[in-house]
């Protein structure tokens, strides 16, 4: 039986990654997918990873229809065993209901992935509908880490390092961006309780541990006898 899954957590916690897993996995295996996206950070009409993984998507903007796009593809010859949406918490209630109709009505799995909350801690409308329709809902293993080393379980907007709790509900912007983690618009993970304190890095005068490396080219000692 096809499914509608939602795959959720904060930012920075791999979702777009595991899309590209899933589609890299699938396509390997012969099955073919049309992938999905919104207002990603690296353009429009593309699907991109923290971790530098692009590839090229539908950009499925206000008033897309997924359900009248999956028909016209098929009756036009289009083969699509699954769909994959990015930044699903873009969409509207309305099209995530086309999500559901898609397995449904055309038995295709549909994976989503999105961000759960908004830097306000308040439910995305598409986050919000897939809750309530998915087959499957699942939190990402891969924990983001508040500046504090704890798990990151809200996101935060930031005005150069300054947490904000008032704004547009949707303004595009990444993590971490300039040296101190702010640079005008941006977004930084967080804990609950830093978060309820609005006490980001540079708010805390502490340094970003997303950014650190370990020292790969460093000699490592000789063990001892």
């Amino acid at each position: 039986m096809a499914e509608l899954a939602f795959f959720s957590g904060t930012m920075d916690c791999g979702k777009s990654t595991l899309a590209l897993q899933i589609q890299h996995n699938r396509s390997a295996r012969g099955l073919v997918g049309l992938i999905f996206t919104r207002n990603d950070r690296a353009g429009e009409g593309r699907i991109s990873s923290r971790l530098g993984l692009v590839s090229e998507a539908v950009e499925a903007g206000e008033g897309f229809d997924f359900h009248l796009h999956l028909v016209r593809y098929l009756t036009a010859g289009g083969r699509a065993d699954y769909v994959i949406t990015d930044e699903s918490q873009f969409l509207s209630s309305e099209q995530v209901d086309q999500l559901a109709r898609i397995v449904d009505d055309l038995g295709i799995d549909v994976y989503a992935f999105g961000i759960t909350t908004d830097f306000r801690t308040r439910l995305f409308p598409g986050s919000q509908r897939l809750i309530e329709l998915a087959d499957r809902v699942e939190t990402l293993q891969v924990e983001a880490l508040c500046w504090c080393g704890a798990r990151a379980t809200h996101n935060a907007r930031t005005v150069e390092g300054r947490m904000v709790v008032e704004g547009a509900q949707v303004v595009i912007g990444d993590i971490g961006q300039g040296p101190d983690g702010g640079s005008e618009t941006g977004y930084e993970v967080l804990c609950r309780r830093h978060h309820r304190r609005r006490l980001t890095a540079a708010s805390a005068g502490a340094g970003s541990i997303a950014h650190d490396t370990l020292p790969l080219d460093a000699a490592v000692p000789a063990p001892r006898p």
